[in-house]
């Protein structure tokens, strides 16, 4: 059933208070979810900053790397639990005005970053963003399934999750760089910047949306048991908690292995950015024909790039190529994982995009701990062989557990 059905030219309007907008106008629904996709970037490029500003943060206020990496931790659990919780709490309320809650959230906890003098202020900033993030994500596929016709979910999860990977090629250079330049607490400023020019693009652009009826925690239940959510949320713990385990301290990498100057560093990290934004895009044209293999192909491509940093970070070259293969993969992961959790669970929508925020923070949590302690116990090289393994077995996950056919787009 297409949500665009009934819609005719002379039918655009802004939509009243309360009313549901599953038959809005193409126009507006492509820009409420334009408007989100930006809210998405603001968020993401907030949750990436602390990886590549990991060395000048710990410098300044004088903790550890590993110490400085476990602001992604804290992020991570806070969304982890904020997920399903804001999802239970906010079922009254009108969806646009939570969106609109959640990224006034963004503008205040960077704007706390900014400021922090010291780490314990930082991170209670970063509980905030996490609050934020879990949020949004629980809210944005569903979001979308109310926005677009049901053909056209791949395309619109594509655009919006396109800030994951807009924020990808932002975050991790620009971050660098500015904080070389002007120092870390600068590119917290500008992300604050950020946040607030979505906040106001929001406010004219997201229509109404009554809250759906929601079975409460009973739901949550119904949802785990279903198979193909089992192998999805395993497949996502694998692979994302060996991402965000090499991801997190990639910027250590490149000063230790290759040792990089901070204009190269940023390049790198801008090569990387620029896959994930290809990536995003690749991962929802697979995704229209096979989610199952697009998450597949996605997570043993970032398996290869990251084995291949082991026997060659000495050679640029190959690293400039490794970390860009690297963004391809991750940027089609969320995309994928998105789309399969979505259509495994479309009939409780809400609660299972709350379910895979809580997967995937947790395994963010997971990667960076993880991190953290093998970088400070074995170095550098552990680290990023525990990001390839992992991304292997997930996507070996996936290959041998998913049981629907590789042709399906709907799993």
């Amino acid at each position: 059933m297409s949500h665009c059905s009934n819609n005719s030219a002379g039918s655009a309007r802004a939509p009243s208070e309360g009313e549901d907008t599953s038959a809005s106008p193409a126009w507006a629904a492509w820009a409420a979810v334009g408007s989100l996709a930006l809210g998405v970037f603001s968020m993401v490029t907030s949750e990436f900053l602390p990886a590549s500003l990991l060395t000048p943060i710990a410098r300044d206020l004088g903790i550890s790397a590993g110490v400085a990496g476990q602001t992604v931790t804290v992020t991570a659990l806070v969304a982890a639990l904020a997920a399903p919780l804001i999802v239970l709490m906010t079922a009254r309320f009108n969806r646009r005005v939570v969106v609109w809650g959640l990224t006034l959230l963004i503008v205040l906890a960077n704007l706390l970053a900014a400021v922090a003098p010291n780490v314990g202020v930082l991170l209670l900033a970063r509980v905030g963003m996490g609050i934020s993030l879990g949020g949004t994500w629980a809210l944005a596929a569903a979001l979308v399934m109310r926005l677009v016709p049901p053909h056209l979910l791949p395309r619109a999860t594509a655009l919006v999750f396109g800030g994951i990977a807009a924020a990808t090629v932002c975050a991790p250079s620009l971050g660098a760089y500015l904080g070389d330049l002007w120092g870390w607490r600068a590119a917290f400023l500008l992300v604050t910047c950020l946040g607030l020019l979505a906040l106001v693009i929001q406010l004219f652009a997201m229509p109404s949306m009554d809250p759906q009826p929601s079975a409460g925690f009973r739901t949550f239940g119904v949802l785990l048991r279903r198979r193909d959510i089992q192998i999805g949320f395993i497949t996502v713990l694998l692979v994302f908690s060996g991402h965000f385990a090499g991801f997190t301290y990639l910027r250590l990498y490149l000063e230790q292995v290759p040792r990089l100057e901070i204009k190269e560093l940023s390049l790198v990290l801008l090569v990387f950015g620029v896959g994930g934004l290809l990536g995003n895009f690749a991962g929802g044209f697979i995704a229209e024909r096979s989610v199952r293999m697009s998450i597949f192909l996605s997570s043993i491509l970032l398996s290869l790039s990251t084995f291949t940093l082991l026997p060659y970070g000495s050679l640029t070259p190959i690293v400039f190529i490794a970390v860009g293969l690297w963004g391809i993969a991750f940027g089609a992961l969320p995309v994928g994982t998105q789309i399969w959790t979505t259509q495994s669970g479309a009939d409780h929508a809400e609660s299972a995009g709350a379910l895979l925020v809580t997967t995937t923070q947790g395994a963010i949590a997971v990667g960076a701990v993880i991190g953290g302690l093998l970088v400070n116990g074995l170095g550098i090289y552990a680290v990023i062989g525990y990001c390839s393994l992992a991304a292997l077995i997930g996507g070996i996950t996936m290959f041998l557990g998913g049981h629907r056919p590789f042709d399906k787009a709907a799993p």
